[in-house]
């Protein structure tokens, strides 16, 4: 799958045909819809105005998870699908669902005792069939400080140890696109959806090229809407949102050295600290966002709350905001029930909804990650009662998303910096910009302290194998500074 001709080829490919189904965003849910609809027998195309996993899919905390806060707050039925979805990806995909520990200490005069949270992890386990990527266990405060030497130890009494998964996740939608193009999709970035209009075959959609300008008419039966957080941007869709922020901050793991994941509560929310290699993403924030969604800045008020919360969990750390080697921002599209934002971001709802306002159009939003597989299964069988056709058993849930060979230059950790490596993503990836290797391809940005001198010998390597002269790669370095802050 040679992609480097791909790009100036695809596009009039887009209007040679009529698709029973246009999938319109690249991110983690739109990638999954594709893949699954042809893997069972449907003539399908995605289209991106983006790169792909441009938006959330490439800003997220990277875990897949049932969810044990939603457990607490009642969302069994929630946790059960995503418990099980992530075991799934375990099982499909091992090299981007990689088992991780996470250590919750508890303290006295907190919501989090001790005692529930060890009902709360076997119920936990249970909920994933059984099949959880490790076993949960109940620690006393003894037990706790020894795994985490500098934690708070005032008040502290124990706590549990349970099991995630760690993956990237925008190497798994790269990796979802790569196996649906291997069973007949046809994928394509930096390509918008202008116009869509009701046509005899269905839809009409004006696509447009984003580097040439160039316009296309393609036909398609059906469309389905998975643009994340745009998804009620587009005028068809009937999706209404509830966008809220989520702030991430890398550090050192010598500066910061936990071994596993660790729950850091604030209240009824709570923060993670999660290994990543030699470094420690800290994260998350949830407030309430309305900004610019190609751009999500960071505050240094976000800044400081997050190191804060890190400081108060491990007090020796001392964190401050010369520690941070990198930063990343993401916004959530939770699904809002009603025209005014009531109760706090952390408690609305991460159920996903899967609706045809209109004959052939299928809006899909809200969710999670680590659920997208059975989010796509769901719309896809929506298509097929929509098309009446006698689609194909869905087997996304068994059948592996790339042969181990195909996975040479993908895993939850960035792979060592190399022409081979670049010339991989140009050619086999999609990638068009340098911050698409730098930060979707790899997370080399995010992960090295010397990410401005990778970032150049990157576009010199990029513009041997793409063409761009010295104008030009100082024009990339200069968009992978305006990505990043």
């Amino acid at each position: 799958m040679d992609t480097t001709n791909a790009a100036a080829d695809g596009f009039e490919q887009l209007a040679g045909e009529t698709w029973d189904l246009l999938v319109i965003g690249g991110g983690i849910v739109g990638s999954g819809v594709a893949r699954d609809a042809a893997i069972r027998g449907l003539r399908v195309a995605l289209v991106d105005r983006h790169d792909f996993a441009f938006g959330t899919s490439s800003r997220s905390s990277r875990l897949l998870h049932g969810g044990l806060r939603y457990l607490a707050q009642g969302r069994i039925g929630l946790v059960h699908e995503a418990s099980v979805e992530k075991c799934t990806l375990h099982r499909i995909a091992p090299h981007l669902a990689a088992p991780l520990p996470f250590l919750f200490p508890t303290y006295r005069r907190t919501p989090w005792t001790r005692w529930k949270l060890s009902i709360g992890v076997r119920v936990y386990d249970l909920l994933c069939g059984q099949r959880n990527l490790g076993p949960s266990s109940t620690l006393a405060a003894a037990q706790m400080v020894e795994k985490l030497p500098e934690i708070n130890r005032h008040n502290l009494t124990g706590g549990v140890r349970y099991f995630d998964g760690l993956t990237s996740d925008a190497r798994l939608v790269i990796d979802t696109l790569r196996s649906a193009v291997r069973h007949g999709a046809a994928v394509r970035n930096f390509t918008a959806l202008e116009a869509a209009e009701t046509a005899p075959a269905g839809w009409s959609c004006r696509l447009r090229d984003g580097s040439s300008g160039r316009e296309v008419r393609a036909t398609a039966r059906t469309i389905v809407n998975a643009t994340g957080c745009w998804a009620d941007r587009l005028p068809q869709s009937r999706v209404r949102l509830r966008l809220t922020k989520g702030i991430h901050l890398v550090l050192d793991q010598a500066r910061f050295p936990v071994n596993e994941a660790v729950v850091m509560a604030e209240g009824s929310r709570i923060l993670f600290a999660i290994p990543w290699g030699a470094r420690v993403i800290l994260g998350t924030t949830d407030t309430d966002y309305d900004g610019s969604l190609e751009s999500v800045p960071i505050g240094a008020d976000d800044v400081a709350y997050v190191l804060d919360v890190a400081n108060r969990a491990f007090p020796p750390a001392r964190l401050e905001p010369r520690d941070v080697l990198a930063r990343w921002a993401g916004v959530r599209p939770l699904i809002s029930k009603r025209p005014v934002k009531k109760g706090t971001p952390s408690n609305t709802s991460r159920n996903h909804q899967v609706r045809m306002p209109h004959p052939g159009w299928i809006d899909i939003a809200g969710g999670k990650l680590t659920t997208y597989r059975l989010m796509a299964e769901q719309t896809v069988d929506l298509v097929g009662r929509h098309l009446k056709a006698d689609l194909k058993e869905c087997r996304t849930a068994r059948e592996p998303l790339l042969e181990p060979s195909a996975a040479a230059f993908s895993g939850v950790l960035p792979p060592p910096v190399t022409r081979e490596a670049v010339d991989h993503y140009c050619q086999q990836e999609w990638a068009r910009h340098l911050d698409d290797v730098m930060l979707r391809r790899t997370s080399w940005h995010y992960y090295h302290p010397e990410a401005a001198e990778i970032a150049r010998q990157v576009a010199a390597w990029m513009g041997q194998r793409l063409g761009w002269d010295d104008a030009a790669r100082e024009a990339e370095i200069a968009r992978l500074r305006r990505a990043t802050g």
